[in-house]
């Protein structure tokens, strides 16, 4: 974990991103590149074209200015911080960014859109997390201590969430995070015995080139939704993260039917980190 990117809209929830990132850079001697994505209001765009360069290098220098400011932070002492001003959407955009850095993880707070006159656009934590390649972790509040000790990772035992389970289990290490599989039973059509899922459980394993001494740590819940199993499973064994498999562009992975993936991470106390399928 050599290079994290955290976009910034000033709001108070990406500050609390940007303190999170900080505390891992520190831990792991990490280069945090601080992204904000300037966006011009439509009105900016419909003005006469002699006035449009003008106007818009204005603001840029308005978004410079702020952001240097917003960036002097104590917690930031000694860390190497390189802000990164784009035009671009950055929800498209972001992997642009990963891959011409090289970076590792996106840290980013669950809400904010805020700015100087309607003119910068907050992050869309969504849409990010469904573009980016890279792991994104969602911060909601001023974490005090980023030390996680017990993760849960979400999963139906299918065969493409093998590699997300895999990027997990090496993220889970270098944190020095105790990784718990779980898996929500549902009622109706959905539910499998006991048997069932033992059978799915061995093949995800052996797939995945892991011991199945590893069964010990997958744990099976009963809930009437995968959500509401999700939470109540992280609440009972005290997880200090989540993890979520995604499908990038096309959603959340068919486990998480809808918008399970984004209402666990409005709705967890913890951190909720995803990894694309």
């Amino acid at each position: 974990m050599k290079k994290i990117i955290v976009p910034l809209d000033f709001s108070e929830h990406s500050e609390f991103a940007l303190k999170a990132a900080a505390k891992l850079a520190k831990k792991f001697k990490a280069e945090i590149l601080a992204l904000h994505m300037l966006e011009m209001a439509d009105v900016m765009l419909t003005s006469s074209e002699g006035f449009i360069d003008e106007k818009t290098i204005f603001f840029y220098r308005l978004a410079e200015q702020r952001f240097e400011d917003f960036l002097k932070k104590d917690y930031l002492k000694d860390i190497k911080v390189t802000p990164i001003i784009k035009h671009f959407k950055v929800f498209s955009e972001v992997n642009e960014i990963v891959r011409n850095h090289d970076a590792d993880i996106i840290i980013m707070g669950s809400h904010g859109t805020s700015g100087v006159m309607d003119l910068f656009v907050g992050s869309n934590t969504e849409r990010v997390v469904r573009h980016a390649d890279v792991p994104v972790l969602v911060i909601k509040n001023d974490m005090k201590h980023l030390n996680f000790k017990s993760a849960i990772f979400a999963s139906d035992f299918s065969e493409e969430t093998i590699r997300p389970y895999l990027n997990a289990v090496k993220m889970m290490q270098k944190l020095d995070c105790k990784l718990h599989m779980v898996h929500v039973n549902l009622p109706n059509n959905s539910f499998k015995t006991s048997t069932e899922i033992e059978k799915m459980v061995v093949n995800f394993l052996t797939k995945a080139d892991r011991n199945l001494d590893k069964m010990s740590d997958v744990y099976y819940v009963c809930d009437y939704t995968v959500e509401e199993g999700i939470l109540n499973f992280s609440d009972k064994i005290g997880a200090d993260l989540i993890l979520i498999p995604t499908h990038g562009r096309k959603g959340l992975a068919s486990f998480f039917e809808g918008s399970i993936g984004e209402d666990i991470a409005n709705h967890a106390d913890v951190p909720v980190m995803t990894f694309k399928i």
